[in-house]
């Protein structure tokens, strides 16, 4: 269920893997994303379980509705909920930051990469999903910008990324492979069949690095090679994995 956790002087980050939830398939079993067509009463269950597995309140969970964008949002609490129970006007974007302890911040992914940062000094969090055109469009320097603004250092901030495709197996023409790395050099890559592909990790990893992040791991989990997490580009219609990260209350 919980994959990869670690922690730091303040604060948590955690992803999930593909098991111990109620999904059935394709969507088997811990499918944490509400808008890929699974039942929504399964999506509940398997984000409960999840929290609970990292000792979490799940209303407690600040979702985004992911557009591929740089947008950021501040949360102060968790979304408002409707009579269903299901969050309500949840942002399009695909970061947020808070500087409340004991919320815990979430992005889905399903071959895209999670980025989680925190700043306990400053007490401040954050969370990014970077898919090829977020990373093109900046959305790590912008999460960045955003925790700065609510006091982080960069230079003290603890970045973790969690399952992705990698570069091996990202495989784009080379017309946007050039795309990219004219804005992120550091994520043209060659697939193993020696074709042109992106690596969006290492991208992510060098704006990080030039935004003066120092504190930088990195996942060695490919989503399209592991048959323990969820691949979009392997198996189209699938589930969704999570990142979290959250700092002590």
């Amino acid at each position: 269920m919980i994959g990869q956790r670690y922690a730091t002087s303040g604060a948590h980050f955690a992803f999930t893997d593909r098991w111990g939830g109620v999904s059935a398939a394709p969507y088997d079993r811990l499918n944490l994303g509400g808008a890929v067509g699974d039942t929504p009463g399964a999506v509940r269950a398997n984000r409960k379980l999840a929290a609970e597995a990292l000792g979490l309140d799940a209303e407690r969970v600040v979702w985004m509705n992911q557009v591929h964008g740089r947008d950021v949002a501040v949360a102060d609490a968790p979304w408002p909920r409707g009579e269903d129970g299901a969050a309500r006007d949840v942002p399009a974007v695909d970061a947020v930051v808070t500087a409340r302890p004991g919320l815990a911040l979430a992005v889905l992914t399903a071959d895209c990469v999670p980025v989680l940062l925190a700043d306990p000094a400053a007490g401040v969090a954050g969370a990014a999903h970077a898919g090829r055109p977020g990373l093109v469009a900046g959305v790590v320097p912008a999460v960045v910008e955003a925790m700065a603004g609510l006091g982080a250092v960069p230079s003290r901030i603890t970045a973790r990324t969690g399952p992705a495709v990698c570069g091996r197996c990202y495989e784009v023409p080379e017309a946007m492979r050039d795309d990219v790395a004219a804005a992120v050099p550091e994520a043209a890559a060659v697939t193993g069949w020696g074709t042109p592909a992106v690596d969006v990790a290492a991208g992510v990893r060098a704006q990080l690095e030039r935004l003066g992040v120092r504190d930088i791991g990195l996942s060695a989990v490919c989503t399209r090679e592991s048959p323990d997490h969820f691949s979009y580009r392997r198996d189209r219609t699938t589930g969704r994995l999570a990142g979290y990260v959250w700092l002590d209350g």
